[in-house]
């Protein structure tokens, strides 16, 4: 049983100077770095998913803009995959399923952006499709949200979002302890 590291939306529109930063992006992007490059150190698939926005009035990960592009921390190497989406759920229309049983992956590492949106919806999908799922809780971020005329700190919409997905859809770890898991010599 091969696992397989799955990178959420690590896009430039997310990073400071992006039209829509998140809190912690940098953070984040650093941990998921660190995973990238325990995978390629052990050999194992790593699969890169990139939003191109196609709705009408998207303002971020327009098609053929820099933020768009896959942030240089993690920026896909000659022969790893690479699924675009347009969708928040990146199973939703793509290849992803595809490529993961090609590369015979039962299960998944998954970091990304934004917690509450698209590794929300990937993660549910992805146990749902019988996937074993880690996700590194601090290779993740998320924005400030409001609701009902109330502000909701980005702080408490990853605490929440990664309490809901912890047991039921994924284990969530953190990166250091996901990078130290027996599994990653046992591809």
């Amino acid at each position: 049983m091969s696992t397989a590291l799955v990178l959420i939306d690590l896009q430039n529109d997310y990073f400071p100077g992006g039209t829509m930063e998140l809190v912690g992006a940098e953070a984040a992007v650093a941990r998921a770095a660190e995973l990238v490059h325990a995978f390629r150190q052990g050999g194992l698939p790593v699969v890169h998913v990139q939003h191109i926005a196609k709705r009408a009035g998207a303002t971020f990960f327009l098609p053929g803009t820099p933020g768009a592009e896959i942030h240089a921390a993690v920026r896909p190497a000659e022969g790893e995959a690479r699924v675009v989406k347009h969708f928040p759920n990146g199973f939703r229309e793509t290849t992803l399923h595809d490529v993961l049983r090609s590369a015979g992956a039962a299960r998944l590492v998954l970091a990304g952006m934004m917690t509450h949106m698209c590794v929300d919806t990937t993660v549910r999908a992805a146990a749902d499709l019988g996937f074993q799922c880690f996700l590194a809780g601090d290779a993740c971020a998320t924005r400030d949200l409001q609701f009902a005329g109330e502000q909701v700190r980005a702080r408490d919409v990853q605490l929440a979002y990664l309490a809901g997905l912890n047991g039921a859809f994924a284990t969530v770890k953190s990166a250091k302890e996901l990078c130290g898991e027996s599994w990653r010599s046992a591809a």
